[in-house]
């Protein structure tokens, strides 16, 4: 049974601007290695829907969605970029792809659940993970996980899900999100301090954070997963896994300084299914966070993907 991937021409519409990391060329580079290495023909393509407002306020206050809305469409109709943090600049293109990019998370979770394929990965922009319930950051409009993870819960009736988030950065928007939900257990590392500069203490005892030091390289950091993350995990019993899959902990990357390498990518996909396949049937949906040195970034995303397909 083969991977979903999802992804639509919409999330190259979202431009921040010449020079920004989360460029357009992100997307181009993953689709291009995948072609080159043959990759994308164990894959099942689909094109990404529009999320509806509903699915998006499970994880958004109706205030926030409704605000950006109005914002971007703005935008949208002026043609003028217009930055809504330092870091954070809405284009014409940016009210689409954000719900194209919560609407694969979506729609993935439906068709794993529909039993369609064993797990999906989700080659979208712009990314979630630092959007909080009431404010855009952080190159994040909404949370594509955390809409997914809720969607699961309460569109689909599971009980209990666990949220992945092995970006370098912290994933503050979905621990604000999700923290104090005990039918999600969130496990993360990240390095610290960094951007967002969060993360050191937990906001609830469904949180399982892991923040590590500069330069900390693979060997280290799995020692450490192990630890930390994996007897929460079989503890919980998650029914579906979903994975905010940042891979700019890559040694390659300039937005972080943490040392891994595509084997480290590897596994840490390899241990994740071991765990969805004894309690979640194999259910897993990833979705693609941070990631900004291109060529490491393409190489990362098919190592994940080559576990998730078994290819």
């Amino acid at each position: 049974m083969s991977t979903l991937f999802y992804s639509h021409s919409d999330c190259r519409l979202h431009d921040m601007g010449a020079g920004h990391p989360e460029c357009p060329q992100r997307l181009d580079a993953i689709s291009d290695h995948l072609l080159a290495t043959g990759l994308d023909v164990a894959l099942l393509h689909r094109d990404a829907p529009l999320a509806t407002l509903a699915q998006i306020e499970r994880a958004h206050s109706v205030g926030y969605v409704l605000q950006l809305q109005d914002q971007l469409e703005q935008v949208r109709a002026s043609g003028e970029p217009r930055a809504l943090d330092p870091d954070t600049v809405a284009s014409p293109g940016t009210w689409q792809a954000a719900l194209r990019a919560a609407g694969a998370a979506v729609a993935a979770t439906d068709e794993v659940l529909a039993g369609t394929a064993r797990n999906a990965f989700c080659a979208v922009r712009p990314p979630g993970h630092h959007a909080t319930r009431d404010a855009a950051m952080g190159f994040c409009f909404f949370n594509n996980v955390a809409v997914a993870a809720r969607h699961a819960l309460d569109a689909h009736g599971l009980q209990r899900v666990a949220i992945i988030d092995f970006d370098v950065h912290h994933g503050n928007g979905t621990e604000d999100i999700v923290a104090g939900d005990e039918r999600i257990l969130m496990c993360s590392f990240f390095q610290h301090p960094l951007y967002p500069y969060s993360g050191a203490v937990p906001k609830g005892t469904n949180m399982v954070n892991l923040p590590v030091a500069p330069y900390t390289r693979g060997p280290e950091l799995r020692e450490a997963i192990d630890l930390m993350w994996w007897p929460r995990l079989e503890e919980f019993r998650p029914q579906m896994l979903f994975i905010s899959a940042g891979f700019d902990a890559h040694r390659e990357d300039d937005l972080g300084q943490l040392g891994l390498v595509e084997n480290d990518y590897e596994w840490l996909t390899r241990r994740l299914l071991e765990v969805a396949d004894r309690h979640a049937q194999g259910r897993v949906v990833s979705c693609l966070e941070g990631g900004y040195a291109l060529s490491a970034l393409a190489r990362s995303v098919a190592a994940h993907l080559r576990v998730l397909a078994d290819a």
